[in-house]
């Protein structure tokens, strides 16, 4: 045995091939445990770490594929492998450096430190608990179009996180929404069947032909190659206005997005508005008639009165 090994051992502390190299390279005993135990936990570490990030996760990246999970549930289920890929390299290279149990010492931590962190993290756990919910509820996809917060953002859904769910608006922004605002107002997923009604109302004058109105209104909905002939589109008189008298056109679109959403109607309302020009059905627009006189004083005080023609 050797001088440093024999002076390890009277001072109770066991040194292994790497505390001896350290301790004859002219640390002392204390020192030298200190940083085998340090170098031994950084290994092991890294050892399994890297193992798992490159063998484990991918084979579940791969066994998810297998049962055709969407984007939806599979990322979670990927963060939570990394995540106990580097638990468990935590723990088993805590073990190895001889720091003792694992689990116990985490419980002693887990004492001292969770009213703190409870405390410090009210909405981190809060946003947590929400994407736990919208993981397991399916208000919304990736992919889909959201909107919330009556109707002041909208969007579709890039990624969804335990915290935070990215959704990129359609003017190309992107918005880092937490999770809780999500679950905790009322949020509407025009997409989320396989089909989605859509409303427009057509305002004519008083003077025109109602019948003649509705038919032109239901025969361009059935000439459009994107609108469903069943349901069938149809039309109701739901507005007499100041100015002009509304019919609503109801219609249906399948495999909606916001995308088709939007040109089916674009495209709709224009031919019905040059079907009205062709047939001279008019769509008015508000008129204001000013009534009156005006009244002007000459020099002597004496008023003039000119009438409104």
């Amino acid at each position: 045995m050797t001088g440093g090994a024999v002076g390890a051992s009277l001072s109770g502390i066991v040194l292994g091939v790497i505390g001896e190299t350290l301790e004859d390279a002219g640390l002392t005993a204390a020192q030298a445990g200190v940083a085998e135990s340090g170098i031994r936990f950084l290994a092991a570490l890294a050892a399994i770490w890297f193992v798992g990030r490159l063998v484990f996760v991918p084979l579940v990246g791969r066994a998810l594929d297998r049962r055709e999970l969407d984007e939806h549930a599979k990322n979670p289920l990927l963060m939570l492998t990394r995540f106990g890929v580097g638990f468990l390299a935590f723990a088993v290279a805590f073990g190895f450096a001889g720091f003792g149990n694992f689990l116990v010492s985490m419980a002693g931590i887990a004492a001292a430190g969770a009213l703190a962190i409870g405390l410090a993290m009210q909405d981190v756990i809060s946003n947590f608990v929400a994407g736990v919910f919208i993981y397991t509820d399916k208000p919304f996809r990736i992919g889909d179009w959201i909107e919330w917060d009556n109707g002041d953002y909208s969007g579709v859904v890039e990624d969804i996180s335990l915290r935070v769910t990215r959704v990129r608006t359609f003017d190309n922004e992107l918005l880092t929404v937490p999770n809780s605002a999500l679950t905790d107002g009322v949020l509407k997923n025009p997409v989320d069947a396989d089909k989605l009604r859509l409303k427009f109302v057509f305002g004519i004058g008083y003077g025109d032909d109602i019948d003649r109105a509705t038919e032109i209104i239901v025969e361009e909905a059935e000439r459009h190659p994107d609108i469903m002939d069943d349901p069938a589109p149809s039309v109701r008189l739901t507005e007499l206005g100041d100015s002009d008298v509304g019919l609503q056109s109801r219609f249906w679109i399948s495999n909606p997005s916001r995308a088709d959403f939007v040109r089916t109607r674009g495209e709709y309302v224009t031919a019905v508005k040059r079907r009205f020009d062709e047939e001279g059905i008019d769509i008015p627009y508000p008129v204001r008639t000013l009534e009156g006189g005006l009244r002007f004083e000459s020099g002597d005080g004496q008023s003039v009165v000119q009438p409104a023609e």
